[in-house]
């Protein structure tokens, strides 16, 4: 039986087609995952089906009587300033049927309004709402203006579940959500009896939720049975017809078009067909809309960094709170090295933003030391997009003050670059207020991949961006040679990407593992002989184990002294380092110059090949003046 059916549908903003011709139909219990595309008209999409915008041309029927729920990407709680308030906005048109019927104004059917407001349990909301917001561990007087990304999300979504729809609309409401929090809306959306469309780019969330995927592509959408991993598999199968299909008609339109420019023979009577049928092949050829490119993202790379990138011995960090201190971090000691790609995981309120600030150099310990390596160049994303000047333009945010980018080695005009991560060169005098949430963070990307660094820090970059560029990303950090400190719910993002983790264990501890997310809960569940457990509100707290205390710190040797010569070389060692780097900077500028290669070849594979030497030799002597001036500072400072 159809709840929704959409035919013919038409909808376009300014000169671009969002849908055209689209065809939907949702039945009843149909858990519906709409993928495509950051800004292919899948929220303007959701919104049709709210009934929150109208179609340009088609039609869209719903079954009479039909209840329906929308969350959007960033929820809006008008005037309410409130948990309870928020949620009970849910519920606004009983409560302004109650008041009617408390009112009871002459010209008021006080019998049809009464059968309303009973048909819709509406004499108990205050009930409702209540029970909604215990099943979803929400603080019924909590401030709005003082809650989390995460925490407001669960709100939007208990706001929804208030009115017991029939159909859930959702639009990302993974995004701010910790794994635990994605785990428990899995099962709700399991258990739910009615319908739900949901936009999300988490595959691990579609995978477990979705019965069948709907694509928006080129303004068409298309239907695939399953879960997302058999999308994937079909959708690669017909994007390889298409592309033969394609090809064919290419070449069909290219012998067509060679023959009518022979002129006389293309006019006689007989080949009228012919002609008809070229011109359909031209119409066919200008309808068509071609796949949307990919984004091409590449990594700047620095100079190499030393080996070390930061060591933590001890380390303890806490906030005073109105129920006294809390302990963010407590005593931790971790290394890492050159290379190290490190997820760090942990519930939404663990710490983790403040973790990464601590490693980078951002926050100082209150106890415990810190210590980073030399030559660190570090390029930050995060979560909550702060970098980004809203009244800035494309082109000015991207390059400020110049129309060239250097990025990658070469020499970029900015709406080149820009088009690399598929905005259209028309949209570079735009402001970033226009953009969606998925094209703000493909352009934060875009500013910060540019820059030579050889440390990315990335706190929830999978916010909002299409599966498309996730996987790219995917592989580019994958084959990335430098450091990665990486925060994300994503499962298989972090999975793909990472090396080892940081993971919240409770009470400020945490305990690092080798691999991923998979990794880690089979490690954890060998070490603690049981799953993985957070101090989380989505469990009853008799099923919740308490959290295992922090590792106890290995007891370090007793540290040795330099010896005489080590001294001498510690002594020496800066300045051949800098020796090295004003070496490499003036080679760096006679083959910038370029005439070089021209006047004298020979040199200028000389200072090629020396420029590559000093590389090994700057890298040779920073680790080996780091690993000296770790030796004397462990000798000197007291045990």
């Amino acid at each position: 039986m159809a709840w929704l059916q959409m035919r013919d549908a038409a909808l376009a903003y300014g000169h671009w087609p969002l849908l055209e011709g689209a065809e939907f139909v949702l039945g009843a219990g149909e858990r519906v995952g709409l993928v495509g595309r950051n800004g292919a008209g899948k929220s303007s999409l959701l919104r049709v089906l709210a009934g929150l915008e109208r179609l340009d041309a088609g039609t869209l029927q719903r079954r009479q009587g039909l209840r329906l729920a929308y969350v959007s990407q960033e929820p809006d709680f008008g005037e309410a300033t409130t948990v309870f308030d928020a949620v009970a906005e849910g519920l606004g048109e009983v409560r302004r049927w109650l008041q009617r019927y408390e009112a009871a104004a002459p010209a008021e059917d006080l019998d049809a309004l009464h059968g309303a407001i009973d048909a819709a349990d509406g004499w108990r909301w205050p009930q409702r709402v209540q029970e909604t917001l215990a099943r979803l561990h929400l603080e019924p007087d909590a401030k709005l203006a003082a809650l989390s990304g995460g925490v407001r999300k669960r709100v939007a979504l208990a706001r929804a579940w208030v009115q017991r729809p029939d159909v859930l609309l959702l639009d990302e409401p993974t995004n701010h959500l910790d794994i635990d929090a994605i785990d428990w809306l899995v099962q709700q959306l399991k258990a739910y009896r009615g319908s739900v469309v949901v936009i999300s780019h988490d595959r691990h969330f579609l995978d477990q939720v979705a019965t069948r995927i709907v694509e928006l592509d080129r303004g068409r959408l298309r239907d695939y049975p399953g879960d997302f991993s058999q999308y994937e598999a079909l959708k690669a199968q017909q994007l390889t017809q298409e592309a033969v299909e394609q090809a064919k008609a290419d070449r069909l339109l290219a012998q067509e078009e060679a023959w009518v420019r022979q002129g006389v023979q293309a006019r006689r009577t007989r080949a009228q067909a012919r002609v008809e049928r070229l011109t359909r092949l031209r119409q066919a050829r200008a309808a068509r809309r071609e796949a949307l490119g990919q984004v091409r993202l590449e990594l700047a790379r620095g100079h190499a960094s030393g080996r070390l990138v930061a060591e933590l011995q001890g380390v303890s960090v806490g906030f005073e709170r109105d129920d006294g201190r809390h302990m963010v971090v407590r005593d931790l000691s971790a290394t890492i090295l050159r290379g190290d790609k490190v997820g760090i995981i942990g519930p939404n309120g663990a710490g983790k933003t403040t973790l990464l600030r601590l490693i980078v150099g951002e926050l100082q310990p209150d106890a415990g030391t810190v210590r980073r390596g030399a030559r660190l160049q570090v390029a930050y994303f995060d979560q909550l997009r702060q970098q980004l000047n809203l009244e800035a333009t494309l082109e000015d945010f991207v390059s400020p003050g110049s129309e060239w980018i250097e990025a990658h080695g070469r020499r970029q005009h900015v709406r080149s670059y820009l088009a690399d991560f598929l905005f259209d060169p028309a949209r570079a005098r735009s402001p970033v207020r226009t953009l969606s949430g998925g094209e703000r963070n493909r352009l934060l990307l875009a500013r910060l991949l540019a820059q030579p660094v050889n440390a990315l820090v990335l706190d929830e970059p999978t916010n909002d961006l299409d599966i498309e560029t996730l996987e790219l990303l995917e592989q580019r950090l994958a084959e990335y040679d430098g450091t990665v400190l990486l925060v994300s719910h994503d499962r298989r993002f972090i999975d793909a990407v990472v090396t080892s983790t940081l993971v919240f264990e409770g009470d400020g501890c945490w305990r690092e593992y080798e691999g991923g997310v998979e990794d880690w809960m089979t490690q954890s569940k060998r070490l603690h002989g049981r799953a993985p457990v957070w101090p989380s509100p989505w469990r009853d707290d008799d099923a919740a184990p308490v959290a295992a205390p922090c590792p106890a710190p290995a007891e370090p040797p007793a540290p040795r002294r330099l010896s005489y010569k080590e001294r001498r070389e510690l002594e020496a060692l800066p300045a051949r380092i800098d020796a090295l780097e004003a070496e490499q900077r003036t080679i760096e500028a006679e083959l910038a110059d370029g005439a070089v290669y021209a006047r004298d070849p020979q040199r200028a594979r000389a200072l090629a090949e020396r420029h590559g030497a000093i590389e090994a030799e700057l890298l040779d002597a920073l680790q080996r003046w780091e690993a000296l001036q770790a030796l004397d500072d462990a000798a000197a400072s007291p045990r």
